[in-house]
């Protein structure tokens, strides 16, 4: 079991109280979420290039893993995670013409979302195993998506006419998702060729995630200026955390 740091401990409550703002966000407020989409899709796809890969290639390099090996990785748990998604259909519309699934769709759909929740924290865990600077910059861009997981939880319920106590039950499950997948990598050692693999397949996690659940918001409704100026804050923001960290 690894040690257990207060830093790790502190951002794995982060992940957790970022969700539930997330949910109570989406039932109360609606109007600027939409800018907040933009700046998680900034942050997600810039700790992906910034961090992430470059920290997942040294690693490999120095276990002997190829650089190419690596790269694949990338994008098969991109495919995976759009194949995943389509499977669970987290984001499948429905029509007038399709009333039967409402219900159905409402607890798959949310219950994708804290896989995708438990999956963040074991990459802030992973993270931190590699390196504490690595972990903090994930832990920044995990607690950033972690409320529009909170938003999307909730959203996907209420638009499948699930009852506000069931809404409510998977939001929970949504916030302690992350602190499990935190949990899990106390309890093991990702040591030799598993650490480089796990942030590779991260990678193609968040690039997933910020180019297909995020970025596509930010074009349906809002001001374009604000939007790409809320996306380049959070691209700045972890650009100039790279910089620091790694001096």
């Amino acid at each position: 079991m690894q040690p257990v740091q207060p830093i790790v401990l502190g951002l794995a409550i982060a992940t957790f109280a970022a969700t539930l703002l997330g949910g109570a966000a989406a039932l109360r407020l609606r109007k600027d979420l939409r800018y907040f989409f933009a700046f998680a899709a900034g942050t997600l796809v810039a700790v992906s290039f910034l961090d992430l890969l470059p920290e997942s290639l040294d690693l490999a390099a120095d276990r002997g893993l190829a650089m190419r090996t690596m790269l694949l990785i990338v994008v098969g748990s991109f495919f995976a995670y759009s194949l995943l998604e389509r499977i669970f259909a987290t984001h499948h519309e429905h029509g007038e013409d399709q009333p039967e699934h409402g219900h159905l769709m409402g607890p798959v759909a949310a219950g994708s979302l804290v896989l995708h929740s438990f999956l963040d924290g074991a990459a802030i865990g992973a993270a931190f195993q590699a390196s504490e600077a690595a972990g903090l910059l994930v832990a920044f861009a995990v607690v950033a998506h972690d409320f529009t997981d909170g938003i999307n939880t909730v959203t996907l319920m209420v638009k499948n006419q699930q009852k506000r106590r069931r809404t409510i039950k998977f939001l929970l499950a949504d916030a302690v998702a992350p602190v499990l997948g935190v949990g899990l990598t106390l309890f093991l050692d990702l040591d030799f060729w598993l650490l480089p693999v796990l942030l590779a397949v991260f990678v193609g996690e968040f690039l997933y995630l910020g180019a297909s659940h995020l970025l596509p918001e930010t074009y349906r409704s809002g001001k374009p200026r604000r939007m790409v100026a809320a996306m380049a804050a959070g691209i700045v923001i972890i650009a100039a955390l790279t910089t620091v960290l790694a001096a």
